[in-house]
């Protein structure tokens, strides 16, 4: 298949409008469910949402939020949702196994020069002595589910530090922020628009950086069913058109400030609709900026990040040592770097 890139995907549409032909191999005024975290990190959705790109491609999206990565995977492996943007777990992996699910591009990406995620002590146990990621033996790291990211991220930056920390899953997101300021959990490791409030607070302190121990981390991943990836490449290409869109403008005018202040600040007002909805503008707006972290240009997807998740969780018993990486990506549809 030949794969377009964002400009040859508009020239295309546009093409097949100026003739009124529809757009070849993409899909007309369908409609999908795209799952979502509420996270900057998301941003690529909102904003194809947000200024019709997904519409423009041709497909009628409507947002379904979660609070973890594995719920969204069920999901979706279900039919209840048509595409997510997520990291990679073991449940992930597990669904995949049996057929349900297949990641079709990368989103969110450690990028060197690029302010990324953070690794984060409690305030108890900062001042305890836990002022870097080699203090963190025996230490409690929060995880949302064994096979996470979370769990992922802690254990290579354990595992090249030489220490063992405990994981201790506690389901969602909001859950381990709160064990983290409450000290029921040492440590943990997340996206800078959450580690940067946090640590301003007090109640929590930066004491390293993730890109140090996993550098070019493919962090999220763009996933759909299987049956769509095998059997509706029009429908998938639509979704990607869309997304590649709102990514491309997240990119420009967040992350390479190439479109001025005036359009950043237009931007943070979009996000802050999904993002920080509890905080009022002016208090969300710096948490927003912070998080701008790379999310993948035409959804392209680093492969070699991507076996190392899997084969580490293999490493661990948290999933089949069966699974190789046909399994569940496929890479058809999108640009590979680091195979």
């Amino acid at each position: 298949m030949t794969k377009l890139n964002r400009r040859q995907t508009l020239g295309l549409m546009g093409a097949a409008a100026a003739s009124g032909l529809a757009a070849p191999a993409l899909a007309q005024n369908t409609r999908a469910v795209v799952g979502a975290l509420s996270l900057t990190s998301h941003s690529g959705s909102f904003i194809a949402l947000e200024r019709g790109y997904f519409a423009q491609a041709g497909l009628d999206v409507e947002l379904k939020f979660f609070q973890a990565a594995q719920p969204m995977a069920v999901a979706i492996a279900s039919g209840d949702v048509d595409f997510g943007v997520t990291a990679i777990s073991g449940g992930l992996l597990s669904l995949a196994q049996k057929g349900a699910v297949k990641v079709i591009g990368g989103a969110l990406s450690e990028e060197a020069g690029i302010d990324g995620q953070k690794i984060l002590a409690s305030d108890a146990a900062f001042q305890a002595g836990l002022t870097s990621p080699a203090g963190l033996d025996g230490k409690r790291f929060g995880m949302t589910t064994a096979g996470s990211s979370f769990h992922y991220m802690g254990a290579r930056i354990a595992g090249a530090e030489g220490v063992a920390p405990q994981f201790v899953p506690l389901q969602k997101v909001g859950a381990i922020v709160g064990a983290l300021k409450s000290g029921q959990v040492d440590a943990w490791s997340i996206v800078p628009h959450i580690a940067k409030p946090l640590a301003g607070s007090g109640a929590v302190h930066i004491i390293g950086n993730v890109a140090d121990y996993l550098p070019d981390y493919q962090v999220t991943t763009v996933f759909t069913s299987a049956d769509n990836a095998d059997n509706d490449r029009g429908l998938v290409e639509t979704f990607l058109a869309g997304f590649g869109m709102g990514v491309a403008d997240y990119n420009d005018t967040m992350v390479d400030r190439l479109n001025g202040d005036a359009a950043v600040d237009e931007m943070v007002q979009l996000i802050h609709k999904y993002v920080y909805t509890d905080r009022p503008l002016d208090k969300a707006a710096p948490s927003i900026i912070n998080g701008s972290m790379r999310i993948n240009r035409d959804a392209a997807i680093n492969v070699a990040s991507v076996r190392d998740q899997m084969t580490w969780m293999q490493a661990e018993g948290l999933v089949d040592r069966a699974i190789t990486l046909e399994t569940f990506l496929d890479t058809s549809y999108v640009e590979t770097v680091g195979a």
